[in-house]
């Protein structure tokens, strides 16, 4: 595989397919683990459903899933002229930069948003409101200033609460814009997967929206193992590759939470690793490219541009033992039980795997960097994939059908 492929020559048009909006699933199955699977293994496909996923997976394997929980990003204002401005959290800028921390944020913060209706909202202070238990609820928002599509947005509210309980009191789930329909109440729980555990994100990990207990007792049974990281979803993974080529499009910068328990996990389990999703996929390989980072500079911080792995002066002689083990004696050094970090990290055709050994996944939208992250894996084995899921009735994106590449 090539190690620094010419981005201006990988014609994203190649990564397009035709896809009505009726194969695009609008809402989950009623039993998660009754979707549609997928299994492509070497040059061959076959169809099941997802509660059988064990049946392909190695015995006495790793499976890694991505533990981030969904926020209640969307906030409605009404201003008193009637208008309505709609406000996405996109990312924390003050007091904090660091999710979880923004979230425990009482009073005040600034973050980025995205404002829907911006031309509407001028200098006034938006308001809304609303008592949960007996407690009146106000929660103001200021707009500071406009950056490039976004704004920073000062919001201030009752100040013996955190700024989690605000959205989930206020919020609204931010479904994808492709399902072109309003959040409902029940999308709360199946917008989410069953081990969410962290809030930091405001897409789902999708590939995990089809587990449930039974599917976890049965990868039990078969000695799998389950362990999980934590990497916070930003909206940036809807942006598709415009026409200006991949070299001019920018990877949105994720936050990223592993533990020391999961590095050794990766090693013992060596060549027997199965990431649940693409947030995991790129989670995974970033840690490969810190502990290459490390071999040269052993205080690097944990913190992958999108074109890192690209860059011809690094040493990709450094196998993945020898990345996760610079990595957990950076850890050691530095007293920590967590490692926290973020990736920029952008998988195209011609990349090495150097930590997974399979992957599930959903279906991912044309010209996206998710489809491309698809294609380093497959090749062009991917449009037949594709092909045949168009041609099995198989539910495409978020709410869709899962498929397993090993």
């Amino acid at each position: 595989m090539l190690e620094t492929p010419d981005f201006s020559l990988i014609d994203i048009n190649s990564f397009n397919y035709a896809l009505p909006d009726n194969r695009i699933a609008k809402f989950p199955m009623e039993n998660r683990d009754e979707s549609k699977l997928l299994v492509h293994h070497g040059n061959a496909i076959a169809e099941d459903i997802f509660k059988n996923v064990s049946s392909y997976l190695p015995v006495e394997s790793l499976l890694i899933v991505n533990n981030t929980r969904v926020v209640r990003a969307r906030l409605f204002f009404r201003k008193a002229t009637g208008a309505n401005i709609e406000i996405f959290c996109l990312e924390p800028l003050e007091p904090t930069c660091e999710i979880q921390m923004a979230f425990q944020q009482k009073g005040e913060a600034v973050w980025q948003c995205m404002v829907g209706n911006a031309r509407r909202w001028k200098s006034e202070i938006l308001q809304t409101e609303l008592c949960v238990n007996a407690e009146r609820i106000v929660l103001h928002a200021q707009k500071i200033k406009k950056n490039e599509g976004t704004y920073l947005v000062k919001f201030q509210w009752n100040q013996d609460l955190s700024f989690a309980q605000v959205l989930e009191a206020l919020g609204k789930i931010p479904l994808p814009p492709y399902l072109h329909r309003d959040a409902i109440e029940s999308d709360s729980q199946t917008y989410q997967t069953v081990y969410a555990r962290f809030d930091g994100s405001v897409a789902a990990p999708t590939a995990g929206l089809h587990f449930t207990a039974d599917v976890f007792e049965s990868l039990k049974n078969k000695h799998i193992k389950l362990s999980d990281l934590t990497l916070h979803v930003g909206a940036g993974t809807f942006k598709p590759v415009g026409h200006e080529g991949l070299e001019n499009h920018e990877m949105h910068t994720e936050q990223v939470l592993v533990s020391k328990a999961l590095l050794h996990d990766i090693l013992k389990y060596e060549g027997k690793i199965t990431a649940v999703g693409t947030t995991s996929v790129r989670t995974l390989e970033s840690l490969y490219w810190f502990g290459v980072k490390l071999a040269e500079n052993p205080e690097a911080i944990f913190n992958i541009s999108q074109f890192d792995p690209y860059q011809s002066d690094w040493n990709k002689d450094v196998t993945g033992t020898e990345a996760i083990r610079n990595i957990l004696k950076y850890m050691e050094k530095k007293n920590l039980e967590i490692l926290g970090g973020s990736t920029q990290l952008m998988i195209v055709p011609g990349y090495r795997f150097r930590v997974i050994n399979g992957m599930i996944t959903n279906f991912h939208q044309p010209r996206s960097t998710l489809l491309l992250l698809i294609s380093a894996w497959l090749g062009d084995e991917w449009k037949s994939v594709y092909s045949y899921a168009m041609e099995n009735d198989f539910r495409f994106l978020s709410y869709g059908d899962s498929c397993l590449f090993l």
